[in-house]
């Protein structure tokens, strides 16, 4: 594994960034009326006017933007999931806070319109529906004062198995058009992008960031267990705590915008640690630009793969995801073997 020093880490993010805008430009030029590349600098520029215009900026701009949003939140959030519970194979919804935002918004779809609120209300439901959730965890996870990553796991396997049969039973009272509403949920879609929205987004994933790169050493040294990281000095219980917190409402917005995106929080830390080594001053920004790049390129494909009809992002991530990471799995146990 390289030494992270300040030559890597510039390198590293500068690369992921650069290949973000590649990825970022495409999607804005590819779709049912493509966008020859020189036309969508004019219209970022202002310099465009007229349908190209409108298709760029008013079509496709918020959509990709909201996207790579949501995938930098679960991609973080994936890295932050696995470093305090010490998995690798945790990711944003084994806590239950994606089936808490999931449940909160799916319930204000089916009974919202009996008191007057639409579906504008709907991500403001599933927010509070993951900080409930997050309060719950605290409340359940951590009485004595310390929080349990087995009990955490625990916790969150029950909440998501409750959520998941409340869930059931909206969807077998809802009417067609609040079905259809429903399957989209649980699938994820960015159908409904807007700059506002996104801002939303935008504004959590900054706070999360904020509150997990200080800490970035933390994370490393709870990677040896949480008694050899008290003894070096780390904060051990302010630390999960301050990151369970930031990291739920995190994926609390993004879940709140887009339903359940699943895999990119697994998929996206995974790899990169495998690519990149798990130092998480270099992992948590990269994660960031990964997530955001690998989302885009899903929603590229779920808008353009079948013409004339758009498929759930959701679906591509898992389609996409499930294949990678099985193949990412057998790699890794199979240098493991060797070595």
């Amino acid at each position: 594994m390289s030494v992270l020093t300040p030559r890597r880490l510039v390198a590293v993010l500068s690369a992921l960034a650069v290949a973000l805008v590649a990825v970022a430009m495409a999607s804005l030029a590819i779709g049912p009326v493509p966008v020859a590349p020189a036309d969508v600098v004019d219209a970022l520029l202002g310099d465009a006017q007229g349908a190209t215009a409108d298709i760029v900026l008013r079509v496709r701009l918020p959509r990709v933007v909201l996207a790579a949003l949501v995938g930098a939140s679960l991609g973080v959030a994936g890295a932050l999931f696995q470093a305090l519970l010490r998995n690798p194979l945790a990711d944003p919804f084994i806590l239950g806070v994606s089936g808490g935002a999931a449940l909160a918004g799916i319930a204000m779809l089916t009974l919202g319109g009996a008191v007057g609120l639409g579906y504008a209300a709907v991500p403001p439901a599933a927010f509070a529906g993951a900080v409930g959730t997050v309060v719950l965890l605290l409340a359940v996870a951590g009485p004595t004062g310390k929080l349990s990553p087995t009990t955490l796991l625990l916790t969150g396997v029950v909440f998501n198995a409750f959520a998941s049969a409340a869930i059931v039973f909206l969807a077998s009272t809802a009417g067609l058009a609040d079905g259809a509403s429903i399957f989209l949920w649980l699938i994820g879609n960015l159908s409904d992008a807007r700059f506002d929205v996104a801002g939303w987004v935008a504004l959590f994933l900054v706070l999360g960031l904020a509150s997990a790169l200080p800490l970035a050493r933390g994370l490393n040294l709870l990677a040896l267990g949480e008694e050899p990281a008290a003894q070096l000095g780390v904060d051990v219980e302010r630390t999960k705590r301050v990151l369970l917190v930031s990291t739920s409402l995190m994926v609390g917005a993004a879940v709140s915008v887009s339903g359940l995106i699943g895999f990119v929080g697994l998929i996206i830390p995974h790899l990169l640690r495998l690519r990149l080594g798990p130092d998480h001053r270099l992992l948590l920004p990269a994660a960031a630009l990964s997530g955001a790049g690998f989302l885009l390129v899903c929603d590229t494909v779920a808008r353009t793969l079948l013409a004339g009809r758009e498929l759930p992002v959701g679906a591509i991530t898992a389609l996409a995801g499930g294949p990678l990471f099985l193949w990412l799995l057998r790699r890794h146990h199979q240098r493991v073997f060797v070595s």
